[in-house]
């Protein structure tokens, strides 16, 4: 495994050599994926579309697998995702 030292800017920014971004499909205003782990942190490039769909057409086949039904049309109007999300205070 290679390991590369890149140096931290004063707003936290490293850049990530050209030849990873090739592989990875890290192009200037697209987004990655950076994910925490016990190790330290794991930056992935965006999924594209077609690795996309093939998670949830997997993830829909295993809720359908297991009895899970999803939402009718209609059944989400009025909720806003965001709730979700919020701090919740005890």
């Amino acid at each position: 495994m290679v390991e590369l030292r890149l140096k931290v800017g004063d707003k936290g920014q490293i850049l990530i050599p050209k030849v990873l971004r090739e592989k990875y499909g890290v192009k200037e205003g697209s987004y990655v994926i950076i994910e925490p782990t016990e190790e330290g942190i794991i930056l992935r490039g965006r999924p594209s579309p077609e690795e996309t769909l093939i998670a949830l057409e997997k993830h829909v086949s295993t809720l359908r697998n297991s009895g899970v039904e999803g939402p009718r049309l209609g059944d989400l109007k009025g909720l806003y995702l965001e709730m979700e999300f919020e701090e919740r205070k005890p």
